[in-house]
């Protein structure tokens, strides 16, 4: 376990020989990089927040995503779906303690061996984790989301992620309204997102001197 810069923790992957966030601070990228740019406060106050998660990793997007909705409007109804591939890593998670307020969802998760998910639900809160490839798995989704976060590894130690093909299959299950935010700003990432339908965009610049990636359906 390493402890960011703004005092959260995060871990490091030996397959992808990466952590989980940047040293910065790991909270803060969630916030700043994925939960403010793509507008959940404002979508909670609609009423309801449908969420694509590409990478649940230590969960962390998508339990501040449910803080925040939640914040600004108590009565939102919060549904997420996350695609991981490393079933192990959930297991880690019990231990960690991030300044995050429904991160104790992590602990009550459920597992479906039928689906091969794990899965929280209660009155207002959704969420579903589907294990496996994602490049497979996403082609399983019958709805469309207000919202994508695309947080993999590095498009250098999960290419496969980061294709025109994945990229296409994300904007298939997008509202025309949608933002889809990644932390990568790397030109190959932005090419192949222009090339799958997307207008791209800079996100602001938060712990670090380049700033990220956002991008919306090409109306």
């Amino acid at each position: 376990m390493y402890t960011t810069d703004d005092g959260s923790p995060t871990l490091y992957s030996i397959e992808y020989d990466e952590y989980y966030h940047s040293k910065s601070g790991a909270v803060e990228e969630t916030i700043e990089k994925y939960v403010k740019p793509c507008k959940i406060g404002e979508l909670a106050k609609k009423g309801k927040v449908r969420l694509l998660d590409v990478g649940f990793g230590l969960g962390y997007n998508v339990i501040a995503a449910i803080d925040i909705a939640t914040e600004a409007n108590k009565n939102c109804e919060v549904e997420i779906i996350s695609l991981e591939k490393d079933e192990k890593i959930l297991k880690k998670l019990i231990h960690l303690n991030p300044p995050l307020k429904h991160y104790w969802i992590i602990k009550k998760l459920e597992y479906d061996p039928r689906n091969k998910a794990y899965y929280y639900e209660d009155k207002n809160i959704y969420l579903k984790i589907k294990i496996g490839d994602a490049c497979q798995t996403i082609k399983t989704l019958n709805k469309k989301f207000d919202a994508v976060f695309l947080a993999p590894f590095s498009p250098g130690k999960n290419p496969e992620l980061w294709t025109i093909e994945f990229l296409s299959d994300i904007a298939k299950v997008m509202k025309k309204e949608a933002i889809l935010s990644t932390y990568s700003y790397a030109r190959k990432v932005r090419e192949n997102l222009a090339a799958s339908g997307f207008v791209v965009f800079d996100g602001p610049v938060a712990g670090r001197r380049s700033p990220f990636t956002l991008a919306k359906l090409k109306l």
